[in-house]
């Protein structure tokens, strides 16, 4: 008798790995031990912490979150969508689950029986890939496409503290080593090291590695006279070599060459002497690795004599961004490394500047940062934007002093344009004399944008609330946050044009759902995730941050988590505002990195089917933030 639901079920399975690799015959008898759970939505799937399941679950409708708890907050770090597989951690381990799965709407969920499902896995080679794949990628779907929507995942150790970033670096290394065979005589392995400028040289047969000789056999072997140099390879390697697994990390690498006490490593496809060699790691990758950490590179930018120093920095820094990016480390603390990193970059180019100039500044002053500088949220090297106050002084001193501290802005923005911070296209940076001057000078300033808003004058001053104060004296900065407050308190017509600036941006997604795109240009058919996406998110997060005088919350994601502190009653809105802006940051971060670009527009056709689910995910929180803005802030004021 034919089950009309299992047939349904296998209907749908069919369309999604691994279960695509099965026949039909197969899937039904899965679907028939199988069950539909139904979870309302923020009902709890499993948590983390409590003893795994007999089952793995597929998601058939709607959407799963997968949070961890960490000092007793709770951060969203995936999304699972329509077909996506979650709780497969009882293949690999059989304790705790590490993740909490909480229904983030109305959702369908397939429950399928480990039991079931093994002897399929142990059967189909494809299925077996698949899982392995995905327990080693720490994704859900290895085959999805590389790098877009990979989140952390179930499988993963979450782990909170900055240096544990050095451990989930995958190492780089020599890819396609210099090999040789057992009866190669010594002394053209030898030549062969000098002219390559290596330090090593791996002895293979049938392109398994079988040993190596490195610079310290050459020595304690050859060079003390234990054996002549005509002697063949296989006399003076050492054996057996040690091998590793590709995409090695750079704490595994370290700990196995002190385990071994041996400075190199073989890389294999597979990570035994049984496969073929792929690569090779040696001492100083590790260490060449290690000057990657954020500890070192803070201390390289605080010691940097010359903008060419603190390049080589920023060019590191993008290493691991990468890197963090690819071992799906949340993009929060990714965020929050490297704005510490770029700030202290400016500051000593604001330093370096200081020194150069010869004398030394007329007057205290503060360098700020503004716009996605001021928010800390600059994982990409995209424009400076940027200003200089200095405090007042005497009318007659005045041109001096301002001169001076242009001369000083315009040292500081060329430095961080050598090192790779491109110019503001708008002119917006210390060395315009319009962003250039005096407390009293900036307090007039905020005085119009805040009390005599302007469409044209707000659109502007907008980046002047995103502020980050680099350098320079604190009570300075403390005069200019307590004049934009003072300001700022109810006041409802400045409020209006901010909301109206902030509503400025056409919603995401099409009447039918479907992503708007250019529609002409060099970017045609692309999708604009800075403009339609981030950052209707970033300006509604300012003004409605402003309005409760959050003046020291300047970063997004910050913004909306204070603010569902402050309104218990939108706290749902605002905690998905703030995933939703994690989540497209790293879109952004990716599409930069893999095009080199600023990663402002997305090729829709390069993204998977899963991957425009997680986008359109994140516009929903775009629209009920907009309709609460329309709500809250009477545009009427601005008449």
């Amino acid at each position: 008798m034919k089950n009309p639901v299992a047939e349904n079920v296998a209907n749908f399975l069919k369309h999604f790995p691994p279960f695509s690799s099965l026949t039909f015959s197969e899937l039904l008898s899965i679907a028939n031990q199988s069950k539909i759970i139904y979870l309302e939505k923020n009902q709890t799937l499993f948590k983390g912490g409590e003893d795994t399941h007999k089952d793995f679950y597929v998601v058939k409708s709607g959407a799963v979150g997968l949070s961890l708890t960490s000092d007793a907050e709770e951060t969203l770090v995936d999304k699972c969508d329509e077909g996506d597989i979650l709780g497969l951690r009882p293949f690999f381990a059989k304790n705790h689950y590490l993740m909490t799965a909480k229904a983030r709407e109305e959702s369908i969920i397939c429950a399928i029986p480990i039991a079931a499902f093994e002897p399929l896995v142990t059967g189909n080679s494809e299925v077996l890939k698949f899982l392995l794949q995905s327990f080693a990628s720490h994704t859900r779907n290895p085959y999805d496409k590389e790098h877009s929507g990979k989140l952390i995942s179930e499988n993963m150790i979450f782990a909170e503290h900055t240096t544990d970033i050095q451990y989930f670096q995958p190492i780089a290394y020599t890819k396609n080593p210099i090999t040789a065979n057992l009866d190669d005589v010594v002394m053209y392995i030898a030549k062969t090291m000098s002219n390559s400028a290596i330090g090593s040289v791996i002895i293979q047969r049938d392109k398994l590695p079988i040993g190596i000789i490195t610079d310290r056999d050459l020595r304690s072997k050859i060079a003390t006279g234990l054996f002549p140099i005509d002697v063949t390879a296989d006399k003076i390697m050492t054996t057996p070599v040690i091998t590793v697994p590709e995409n090695i990390s750079v704490a595994e690498a370290q700990m196995l060459m002190l385990k071994h006490n041996v400075g190199h490593l073989c890389v294999t496809k597979d990570g035994t002497e049984k496969s073929f060699i792929t690569g090779i790691i040696s001492e100083h990758d590790v260490v060449a690795a290690q000057s990657n950490t954020p500890g070192v590179l803070l201390k390289q930018t605080r010691r940097a004599s010359e903008g060419k120093e603190l390049k080589v920095v920023r060019e590191k820094l993008s290493e691991l961004i990468q890197n963090s990016i690819d071992k799906n480390i949340p993009v929060y603390h990714i965020t929050n490394i490297v704005s510490e990193i770029n700030v202290a970059i400016t500051r000593r180019a604001i330093e370096l500047a200081v020194q150069e100039m010869g004398t030394p500044p007329p007057a205290r002053f503060v360098w700020i940062n503004i716009g996605s500088q001021g928010r800390k949220e600059q994982l990409l090297l995209t424009d400076q934007d940027n200003a200089l106050i200095f405090e007042d002084v005497d009318s007659n001193e005045y041109e001096m002093v301002k001169s001076y501290f242009l001369v000083l802005a315009d040292k500081v923005v060329h430095t961080l344009k050598y090192v790779g911070y491109e110019m503001s296209p708008d002119d917006v940076m210390a060395n315009n004399p319009r962003w250039c001057k005096s407390v009293t000078d900036w307090i007039k300033q905020y005085n119009t944008w805040i009390n005599t808003p302007a469409e044209r004058g707000v659109e502007l001053s907008t980046l002047f609330f995103d502020l980050d104060f680099v350098y320079g004296i604190p009570e300075i900065e403390q005069v200019i946050t307590e004049t934009i407050i003072k300001n700022m308190d109810h006041n409802k017509k400045f409020f209006a044009y901010l909301a109206a600036d902030t509503l400025k941006n056409p919603a995401p997604l099409g009447f039918f759902r479907q992503f708007l795109v250019e529609n002409d240009g060099e970017h045609k058919d692309s999708f604009d995730i800075k403009s339609r996406a981030l950052e209707p998110l970033g300006d509604a997060a300012r003004v409605l941050a402003l309005s409760h005088n959050l003046v020291d919350f300047t970063g997004t994601y910050q913004r909306y988590k204070k603010l569902a502190e402050i309104e218990p009653e939108n706290e749902e809105l605002f905690n998905n505002c703030a995933d939703a802006f994690n989540v497209l940051m790293r879109f952004r971060t990716e599409e930069g990195l893999i095009n080199n670009s600023d990663g402002k527009y997305l090729n829709l056709k390069d993204l998977s089917k899963s991957d425009k689910l997680k986008l359109k995910h994140c516009f929903q929180p775009i629209n009920e933030i907009q309709d609460l803005i329309k709500n809250r802030f009477s545009l009427t004021y601005i008449n």
